[in-house]
């Protein structure tokens, strides 16, 4: 017989009473053939988090109004929840269950909610870990060199970035409008890392790594300097309008020295980045401001999300269309159409278009052309550097990661990349080998036992009006209101972990299910229990699974 101490612990949330499922076959009979086990799977949502932030308990934190509880949980992953909360794609709502019932619940919104409520209160980071002795120097000071860096220094190792621009914070600050990263919210993240102990050079290009790493004694590298450089492509022009590359808009924009673009603005790509150049050139004077692309909306890089804000501040999108030739203001373009395969092929029709200037947004690659020297290392064909699966690259004590590394490219994945290599390198410096947790079996929606309707809407960040977001760089989202956050964090179903509805106890005909107390969960009484799964069909969030009794036959 399985032991009658089993238990479950959960946290108060959401407001929906589920039915139950007549469908299952019960486990009662002469003799029993199930019980009921309490469990706690893995949610959608964190399992798409490329950063492997634990969301369902940040959130039951945040629900309680605990919100330092919920910003520790979280930066134990994640350093910059205010950044993220603003430029992460949140691939996570992505899969958040609760998105096939109404509406995904806004994580990000409420992940940007704590990190605000983090740099009004000024909290802080401590150590987890006493000083190692150890030294690692991380060159780049983008998402994934900060990510490292902080984790390294919570793991008491000593870390110094090097960057060679002269802010922290990489292309989150140079590659980002501000009207989607204020400055001064990055700021507060960065230095709440420094803050930590590390120590940050900025201005410091690094050209011969090797030498860096025996002059300063350090006893492993990070190499995170990220995709700064804008892809090249040969366009044939004859006394052409000014032609510049999305990153170098961006960049100099950030600088408050963005150049003169003219009043109509041709910027050539599909991606995010393009979608930022667009809205950015409109801020910078131009009236009419015109994306090119090759393919069509459902086969376009940039989200979906990113090409509905640009078209509602006024950018104008020309699908289906590749520049063939700029001669003066004159842009000769060719209609395109999508095969079967989903590529962009010519049709031999051509017309032409006026700009003034043409920004390329044809995405970002890695400038790796000062670690040739170093030995062992193996470059892709597009520059990146491969690294196994401890992300060390093919020099002893050399790790890497972002977008210098083959893989998508986002701020979060940076981030995850450096979370990833500082627990590598922590293991590597101490002579052992880290080995993630398998995680528990994921919750699909399918699996919980939800009402058939919902009237609960979730509550959208207001946005400044559009004359205003054309006229100037300020944030263009809002953040949530405390009780706006708390309503929103209380959407979670809280996937694969018990909340403490009382569901089961209630259901149970036996008396078999007993509460602990707020906090402490249940314990099943095993001599009392039928397993007729009752208790298992009126669990909401599938934190009960029937487990096969053992045989005494």
């Amino acid at each position: 017989m399985p032991n009658s101490a089993n238990t479950s612990k959960g946290t108060k949330r959401a407001d929906f009473t589920p039915l139950v499922d007549q469908t299952k076959t019960a486990g009662t009979g002469p003799i029993r053939s199930q019980i009921p086990s309490y469990v706690t799977l893995t949610p959608p949502c964190a399992a798409a988090c490329p950063a492997g932030e634990n969301i369902r308990e940040w959130l039951a934190a945040a629900l309680d109004g605990d919100y330092r509880t919920a910003w520790e949980i979280l930066t134990a992953e994640n350093p910059m929840p205010a950044v993220h909360g603003r430029v992460c794609y949140h691939p996570c709502e992505g899969g958040c269950n609760r998105g096939e019932v109404d509406a995904s619940v806004s994580i990000h919104a409420v992940e940007r909610f704590l990190g605000d409520m983090a740099n009004e209160k000024g909290w802080t980071f401590t150590a987890t870990q006493p000083p190692s002795g150890k030294k690692v120097l991380v060159v780049g000071a983008g998402p994934s060199g900060m990510s490292c860096a902080y984790h390294l220094a919570r793991l008491g190792h000593s870390v110094e970035i090097r960057e060679a621009g002269p802010i922290a914070g990489g292309m989150m600050h140079f590659g980002i409008p501000a009207y989607r990263m204020p400055r001064a919210e990055l700021a507060h993240d960065v230095a709440r890392i420094e803050a930590l102990g590390v120590k940050i050079t900025l201005n410091h290009k690094v050209t011969d790594l090797m030498a860096e790493k025996t002059a300063g004694g350090f006893d492993a590298v990070y190499l995170a300097i990220g995709a700064g450089a804008g892809k090249h492509v040969d366009i044939p022009a004859k006394e052409a309008p000014k032609i510049l590359n999305a990153v170098t808009l961006l960049s100099e924009a950030s600088k408050g020295d963005a150049p003169l673009l003219g009043r109509r603005v041709v910027v050539y790509g599909g991606g995010n980045t393009a979608m930022d150049a667009a809205r950015t050139a409109k801020r910078l004077g131009a009236t009419e401001t015109l994306i090119v692309y090759r393919r069509d909306r459902e086969h376009m890089p940039a989200h979906e999300f990113e090409a509905d804000e640009a078209m509602a501040e006024g950018v104008k999108i020309k699908w289906l269309t590749s520049i063939k030739e700029i001669e003066g203001d004159a842009l000769k373009v060719e209609r395109m159409e999508i095969d079967a395969n989903g590529r962009a092929k010519p049709t031999g029709e051509f017309e032409t278009l006026a700009a003034d200037a043409v920004v390329l947004a044809l995405g970002q690659e890695t400038d790796s052309s000062f670690l040739q020297s170093v030995p062992g290392l193996t470059f892709s064909w597009n520059g990146t550097v491969e690294v196994g699966e401890n992300r060390m690259t093919g020099c002893e004590g050399v790790f890497a990661g972002g977008d210098m590394v083959p893989d998508q490219q986002s701020v979060t994945i940076a981030t995850g990349h450096g979370k990833l290599a500082a627990r590598h390198i922590d293991a590597w410096l101490d002579g052992r080998t880290y080995e993630a947790d398998e995680p528990p079996a994921l919750v699909t929606a399918d699996m919980l036992h939800l009402p058939v309707y919902s009237d609960v809407d979730p509550k959208e960040q207001a946005s400044i009006a559009k004359v205003r977001r054309e006229a100037s760089f300020d944030e263009v989202l809002l953040g949530l209101t405390e009780k706006e956050a708390r309503y929103e964090a209380s959407r979670c179903y809280s996937c694969g972990s018990c909340y403490e509805c009382d569901n089961c106890y209630a259901a149970c005909p036996e008396d078999a299910i007993q509460k602990n107390g707020a906090g402490n969960g249940y314990t099943i009484d095993a001599a009392k229990c039928t397993g007729c799964q009752s208790c298992f069909d009126q669990c909401p969030c599938h934190a009960l699974e029937m487990i096969p009794e053992v045989s005494h036959a």
